[in-house]
């Protein structure tokens, strides 16, 4: 008896003979063509539908046991935390929600360098780090408005007011860089805040204080073209 594709029939009725193997191999491919695939359930999809099947079984089974409804409720404790858990493998750990930049001085606005310098140890010696660290950003980008190496400005981000005063002060650049990605760490909670931090602007602030800006100096003015007459 003939086997399914070992032969065809061309047109005419003329048999052609093909081999079993590559015709196999030619509808394999021609079933994994993405466009057969495009709207097939995800990974994520399919997990779900996969303990959501489970769970139904297990229901079933209680159901059909007897069982009292104590372990039916553990049962689905149990399965609740596998959902989640297989949820948090697929997605990842939650993200921070989109924030809402308001500056570096928050809603309240700028005070002097002095004032945030109190609060921010004032905050420090209560071991409110958070409050430390923010108050300590605030007193050295407003010690540098006051000293005009920035200009006031509302609304400017600590990344903002750290690429300006690199400028200025160019050999610590990379130090008010660290400073912003610090603060903006702890004041948008991807980071704890601790004393190693608040010491850390502290310490920048205080070297800030002592360090005096590079100057961009105008272009002399071209000598006068031609000689004397």
């Amino acid at each position: 008896m003939p086997i399914w594709g070992d032969r065809l029939l061309a047109v005419g009725s003329a048999p052609v003979t093909v081999p079993r193997d590559p015709a196999r191999d030619a509808a394999r491919d021609e079933l994994l063509n993405a466009e057969y695939h495009k709207n097939d359930p995800g990974i994520l999809e399919r997990a779900v539908d996969w303990i959501w099947d489970h769970i139904n079984r297990a229901f079933g089974d209680i159901s059909a046991d007897g069982t009292d409804g104590s372990t039916g409720l553990v049962l689905f404790l149990i399965v609740a935390l596998v959902i989640g858990a297989a949820v948090w493998w697929r997605l990842g750990a939650p993200k921070r929600t989109a924030r809402t930049d308001l500056g570096v001085y928050g809603a309240d606005g700028p005070r002097s360098a002095a004032q945030h310098r109190t609060a921010a140890a004032g905050h420090a010696a209560a071991g409110r780090w958070t409050e430390a660290v923010r108050e300590q950003m605030r007193a050295l980008v407003r010690a540098l408005e006051e000293r005009t190496l920035l200009d006031v400005r509302p609304g400017r981000t600590a990344d903002e007011a750290a690429a300006e005063a690199g400028r200025a002060l160019p050999e610590h650049a990379a130090a008010l860089t660290a400073a912003a990605r610090t603060f903006d760490d702890i004041a948008y909670g991807e980071r704890t805040a601790d004393q190693a931090a608040y010491q850390l602007l502290l310490d920048l602030d205080r070297t800030l204080e002592r360090t005096r800006p590079v100057l961009t100096h105008a272009a002399a003015p071209a000598p006068p073209q031609g000689g004397a007459a």
